[in-house]
């Protein structure tokens, strides 16, 4: 199923050629209704033995309040629609087989039975054309096979996607490093690489400060790019980022005189009035659909499946309209907003620092009172500033601001006897003494007392860049410290530290009443190994991990730990695919294998997903319970 949910069949086989291919061809998301798919995500896997066959009726005494409902039943008829769709294909029994695939999200407020984070990659769809009953133990294969493609699928979807996110990124270091080297966003669109590098494109445009550059093979012209930018600041005032694949259905008012060379745009606004765009030509699709498409303004109604009355192909062409921008386009192009709007303010912080030296030097020949309006001037910026500055005479008194402090508690303080901490005192007097001999350093931390009411209350840690302060005889009578406060940041990184070596304490702990744990991560590689299953199996951690579970570790033939079948091994693989899905029913499962000494091991195995911050499956946790001894 595409993006708007309409079908096209990518594969077809035909057993009897007389049938008539259906290989390309598009069908309308009206022919299987919203509830339909949901139905699918429920239950993956749905036969009609006879179509033609007459239904039997349900009979309740209405006890239910809400009704007898059959969604999840195997056996229940085939609605008068479905059954008239059929036929038009001259088909009377099918077996169809749901794929699923992850979305990535999770709504926590859905409370209903469809399996959240998932949703209708497509149909695997049996037809046949006389009655023809699937046996159980066939259906179960096919399911288990089409979950199998489904993880395989996932992971294509996933590494496309990672080489997407990885080249994104790359393309991102380099024009961060551009505006490192090159203040201001020219140098994105002036030198190599360029913005068209980061996202497929045809042409981008940047509009900074009242001008326009543009690059690309096809960008619009210099009025077309500021007539954009101005719809954009009037209509979608409130967002800071656009993204369409077609801007006359966006409402663009001079869409159709931009022809097909721009039909797509992608823009974010890093200042006021400046943007960077970027633009994709016309892509026309040749759709072959199965037969009449449906119109525009149809309806998809929730209980009824649209019946097909030919199947008959014809050519549609889109157009005004271009390939679609993916989430991973725009997550980079949104990255480099973020990245822009840094390097922009650092430039202005940069800028006006520089306006304000200039100032100084100017007045350094006036009089006391022109000296007198400078030191003010300078003294308001100080006490402004959002980052944390600190000013140091000679003897080693506090003479200027620290955020934090007010100004009446830390005037005349010694710093190193009063605020630094003691644990940075000795890091605090080598920089003081440097930066008195005019030796300016940069990222050196150092920990502060925090004062509140004339009493310490807490402690502040800072990353400081010092310079020297000097006179109008450019002699140097202190020390201006310039900080950035990363005590949050810090408190973070010691929780972290101490949840991880928590986790390993519990888990590579010797104490007998650990069970033996095992793991293994999303690629099927052994991911932890604890003492527990070394004491088990007689295999150390050291020799199993990296590789992969089933297949190597455990196994058939030359496996570390053999199994006793095929069927142990296919069960064991269940076991772990379902765990990886998400089911429930994955706890004491009888699971059994022979041990390095060729002993064999009778225990129960519980597997449970392990999951990232973010919700996304990074692997299994397996625990081993033995049903011979007490562990």
């Amino acid at each position: 199923f595409h993006e708007d949910e309409h079908g096209e069949v990518l594969a077809e086989f035909l057993n009897n050629r007389t049938i008539e291919s259906f290989l390309g061809l598009h069908y309308p998301a009206t022919d299987i209704p919203v509830m339909a798919r949901r139905t699918f995500i429920e239950n993956r896997v749905r036969m009609i033995v006879d179509a033609r066959a007459a239904g039997v009726d349900v009979v309740h005494r209405g006890a239910l309040p809400q009704g007898l409902g059959l969604a999840l039943c195997t056996l229940r008829n085939v609605r008068g629609c479905h059954r008239e769709y059929m036929l038009n294909m001259g088909t009377q029994a099918s077996l169809v087989l749901a794929i699923t695939v992850s979305t990535g999200d999770v709504n926590p407020d859905d409370k209903s039975r469809v399996e959240p984070g998932r949703r209708l990659w497509g149909l695997v769809v049996c037809h046949h054309c006389s009655p023809c009953m699937v046996p159980f133990p066939t259906r179960s294969a096919c399911e288990f096979l089409v979950q199998v493609f489904a993880v395989q699928l996932q992971k294509e979807m996933d590494l496309a996607a990672q080489l997407k996110a990885k080249h994104a990124l790359k393309m991102q270091t380099l024009l961060c490093d551009m505006l490192m080297r090159e203040p201001g966003p020219v140098a994105l669109v002036t030198k190599s690489p360029n913005i068209c590098d980061l996202v497929q494109c045809d042409g981008a445009a940047l509009l900074y400060n009242g001008r326009i550059w543009r690059v690309g093979a096809s960008p619009p012209t210099e009025l077309q790019v500021l007539s954009m930018a101005e719809w954009l600041m009037t209509d979608h005032s409130d967002s800071t980022g656009f993204s369409t694949d077609s801007l006359l259905n966006a409402g663009y008012p001079h869409a159709e005189e931009l022809g097909e060379a721009a039909c797509g745009l992608l823009a974010v606004k890093f200042s006021e009035k400046d943007f960077l765009m970027w633009f994709r030509a016309h892509t026309a699709k040749s759709v072959r659909w199965g037969g009449e498409k449906h119109q525009p303004d149809d309806s998809d109604d929730p209980t009824r499946m649209h019946p097909r009355t030919s199947f008959k192909a014809f050519l549609e062409i889109v157009y005004m309209r271009s390939q679609p921008w993916e989430d991973v386009e725009m997550d980079a192009v949104h990255s480099l907003q973020l990245i822009l709007r840094s390097a922009q303010q650092e430039h202005d912080e940069v800028k006006r620092r520089q306006l304000m030296l200039a100032r100084v030097a100017e007045l350094r020949l006036q009089n006391v009172d022109e000296i007198n309006q400078v030191a003010n001037e300078t003294v308001r910026i100080i006490e402004t500033a959002t980052v944390p500055i600190l000013g140091v005479n000679r003897t080693g008194q506090v003479n200027g601001k620290l955020t934090g402090i007010p100004v009446e508690e830390a005037m005349g303080r010694s710093l190193l006897q009063e605020l630094v901490a003691e644990e940075s005192k000795a890091e605090a007097q080598r920089l003081l003494l440097s930066s008195i001999q005019g030796h300016e350093e940069a990222d050196v931390e150092i920990r502060l007392n925090v004062w509140r009411n004339g009493a310490p209350a807490g402690m502040l840690i800072m990353v400081v860049n010092s310079c020297a302060n000097r006179d109008i005889h450019n002699q140097i009578v202190g020390v201006c410290l310039v900080g950035q406060d990363i005590t949050t940041q810090r408190i973070v990184m010691d929780r972290y530290i101490r949840c991880e070596g928590d986790y390993r304490t519990i888990v590579h702990s010797p104490n007998p009443l650990i069970p033996p744990i095992f793991g293994m991560d999303e690629y099927g590689f052994c991911s932890e190994w604890n003492i527990g299953m070394t004491r088990l199996t007689g295999l150390g951690r050291a020799e199993v991990l990296g590789k992969l579970l089933l297949g190597e570790v455990f196994g058939l033939e030359m496996a570390m730990l053999m199994l006793r079948d095929e069927d142990a091994m296919t069960e064991l693989e269940i076991v772990v695919n379902c765990a990886m899905e998400g089911h429930e029913d994955t706890s004491n499962h009888p699971f059994s294998f022979f041990c390095r000494d060729r002993h064999l091991e009778e225990v129960l195995l519980t597997v449970n997903k392990r999951t990232d911050v973010d919700g996304r499956v990074t692997g299994v946790f397996c625990f081993i319970h033995s049903m011979n001894r007490e562990v």
